[in-house]
């Protein structure tokens, strides 16, 4: 092979060898029930239908005001969807199920500890609880509409009361992962601009009652130093009545909800009717540099997607019970635990620990007691339970008639196991790709129609249209077996509108690459570049073959490279870091971590204990490194830049493949000796996101 095409085959155009399985056909029991069964929807959500097609998803919604633009292209690539549309989320979550269904449950909240009751939430209490901390917010906190807050939670029944009570008064939520640091919501409350921080004082986490309120304290002194004061700090508790965490209240900045609650009981607050594009929330996710980037998604768009996808993708009907094993805390909380199933007036699961407390059979038990009948949650805690417990699902009488996947590709032995155990052969599975900034799913097969098919995700969902492009722009052929650059061409109603405060990085990251003309207001022009890379096969089916920028997906998280390498280089002795994706059985990516140190300091385990916990302190501890390697140096080309792609291999035991042309070779086989010991020998040329990580020079 030449050089010149070595080059070539490095960048999106890679064969890749993967074979095709069997296609698995839904049962007819759940075609008979589906909400969605008609194959010529697709048709309906054509390109030649596009974008009136959606207003077949935003007529499940109410509105005060219709719209009279569908898609506004003005200020492209910031779409704006159903201008001149007014409307409230949490009318259409909450207020309007009410005639119907005001004691049906909305909510199922499931302790950790097993001895705690579950609390069953109905759509009436649910509109008592929201209004009385709307009213909270607004008389107490004085937020109105366009202010933002920001939220840091675990999974209780608080957070989307919180988020409800934001909609509800028009103001901007942005909820933080419960897991992050407080450093790291500092930041985000300091980017978003909030001068209210909701927290809690603690929460359940593998059987421990975890402290959680310190984090408000840390996350304050750091939002101060980046210029943003926070008038109040809301603080709920996880104990009616008690206060479970050591750290201390500080007097006029901290207040206990329970206690400013007693003021607004009985009270209402009349839903704040907000324009379809104002926003809804910012969720910050992981780029390519060290700061996150808050998407900012709609009000309108987004609330119409993830309700028009939740009914015909996740199959979701009023009298299902519904579990997302997922975290609110990330999009995939936000869009299909609480604003899609609320808005189809379903009753949606709420779990607070984790799914193997207090033994592996805790998800199986809870789907027997609750009758869930869907189930969605991501391959990690798939693999993690098909490991523990392979033989725990047929030990409960449960039956599910639909399972989502989520966040991460999933391997087809994993998904045949989730099939046969954990779904007992009965339950449809989609298998969706998406992102933090897509708002909703992009990829999946609709369940009544398509057949299933194990490691794939599928077609584009209705009205979304991917494509594949290799590095230059051409458009890769469905069947090729070459890899490339999934993008989608036309625009939707649940993607993000911009980056909060950033449109030029919005701009740059996701729509330059392949903008055919930047100075058009035709959609066609600005085709949307997702950072993942894919190969489609014959059928049109997509396999998502994960990253192809510097960001870790870790067990779903999307962990940016540049901010575990910045919280490494806090640590004084450090002068340079790099990390990379290590292929891990359970979590799919964990970061492996290698770092060199200032002259006159010497390696050892105090130095490598300090990185863990500059990176746990700053990030959290799922961004914890499998391994920190002191380094003598790290391998470079002649222009400085680091060789990530080598240090990958090294950490996988791939081929290296040729290192003569960097300044420093030698460096390599010191790495890989003391990465992998002596006589080891790649055995593997691993997946392609493994391979090309990194590549620079």
């Amino acid at each position: 092979m030449s050089e010149e095409e070595i080059i070539q085959s490095s960048e999106a155009q890679i064969a890749v060898h993967w074979k095709e399985e069997e296609y698995i056909y839904p049962s007819a029991q759940f075609i008979a029930q589906a909400n969605m069964t008609e194959p010529h929807v697709y048709e309906r959500f054509s390109l030649e239908c596009f974008p009136e097609c959606f207003k077949e998803y935003a007529d499940m919604l109410t509105w005060y005001q219709y719209w009279h633009t569908t898609l506004d292209t003005s200020d492209a690539p910031c779409w704006k969807w159903f201008v001149g549309g007014r409307i409230n989320v949490c009318f259409n979550c909450v207020d309007r199920h009410l005639p119907r269904n005001k004691n049906k449950a909305a909510i199922l909240y499931v302790p950790e500890p097993e001895d705690e009751p579950h609390v069953a939430l109905t759509y009436q209490e649910l509109y008592v609880r929201v209004n009385e901390f709307a009213a909270l917010l607004k008389e107490f906190a004085e937020i109105k509409a366009g202010d933002r807050i920001t939220i840091h939670m675990p999974m209780v029944p608080e957070l989307p009361i919180t988020m409800l009570a934001c909609a509800r008064l028009g103001a901007i939520h942005s909820v933080v992962f419960g897991g992050f640091s407080g450093k790291a919501c500092g930041e985000r409350i300091a980017d978003s601009g909030s001068r209210v921080l909701v927290t809690m004082d603690g929460y359940y986490r593998n059987g421990k009652l975890l402290e959680h309120k310190e984090k408000a304290d840390t996350a304050l002194e750091v939002a101060q130093e980046k210029g943003q004061a926070v008038d109040k700090v809301l603080v709920w508790s996880r104990y009616r009545g008690k206060y479970v965490s050591k750290a201390p209240m500080v007097k006029d900045r901290d207040y206990l909800v329970g206690d400013l609650l007693k003021d607004y009981v009985g009270k209402r607050v009349d839903p704040v009717s907000v324009p379809a594009e104002a926003p809804l929330f910012l969720m910050y996710t992981s780029g390519t540099t060290g700061s996150p980037k808050g998407c900012q998604h709609s009000t309108g768009g987004y609330l119409a997607y993830v309700t028009g996808t939740s009914k015909y993708v996740q199959d979701i009907h009023p009298e299902d019970v519904y579990w997302c094993m997922a975290d609110i805390g990330w999009i995939t909380g936000h869009s299909y635990i609480v604003y899609g199933p609320l808005a189809l007036a379903a009753t949606s699961v709420m779990y607070e620990g984790v799914p193997t407390y207090p033994d592996v059979g805790r998800p199986w038990r809870i789907a027997e007691q609750l009758d869930v009948n869907i189930f969605h949650t991501a391959p990690t805690t798939i693999r993690m339970l098909r490991k523990a417990g392979p033989d725990e699902p047929q030990k409960y009488n449960y039956h599910f008639k639909h399972m989502t996947t989520v966040g991460e590709p999933i391997e087809p032995e994993v998904w045949q196991w989730y099939y046969q155990a954990v779904g007992k052969g009965e339950a449809v599975i989609v298998d969706t790709w998406w992102q933090t900034e897509t708002g909703g799913f992009l990829c999946s097969t609709m369940p009544a129609i398509e057949p299933m098919k194990a490691g794939s995700a599928g077609p584009g969902v209705p009205g979304v249209h991917p494509v594949i492009y290799d590095e230059d722009g051409n458009e890769v052929e469905a069947g090729s077996a070459k890899a490339g650059n999934i993008c989608i061409r036309n625009p939707w109603p649940g993607a993000f509108q911009t980056i909060w405060g950033d449109r030029e990085r919005y701009v740059s990251t996701y729509y330059a690459k392949y903008c055919k003309n930047k100075g058009s207001k035709d959609w066609r022009d600005w085709p949307y570049f997702t950072g993942d890379g894919a190969v489609q096969s014959q059928d049109g089916y997509f396999r998502i073959l994960g990253r192809v920028d510097d960001v870790i997906n870790v067990a779903g998280h999307r962990l940016g490279t540049k901010e575990l390498e910045s919280a490494s280089l806090t640590v004084q002795e450090v002068a340079e870091a790099a990390v990379v994706p290590l292929a891990d059985e359970l979590k799919g990516r964990i970061p492996d971590m290698y770092v060199s140190l200032k002259p006159g300091y010497e390696a050892g385990q105090e130095i490598e204990g300090k990185v863990v916990k500059a990176i746990e302190t700053i990030i959290g501890k799922m961004a914890r490194p499998k391994h920190v390697y002191v380094v003598p140096d790290m391998p470079k080309t002649r222009s400085g830049k680091i060789m990530r792609r080598v240090l990958a291999a090294i950490s996988n035991t791939m081929d290296i493949g040729d290192v003569t042309t960097l300044a420093n070779p030698e460096i390599v086989e010191e790495i890989r000796k003391m990465v992998q010991g002596e006589g080891v020998v790649a055995t593997k040329e691993g997946s392609e996101d493994l391979k090309h990580f990194g590549e620079e020079g």
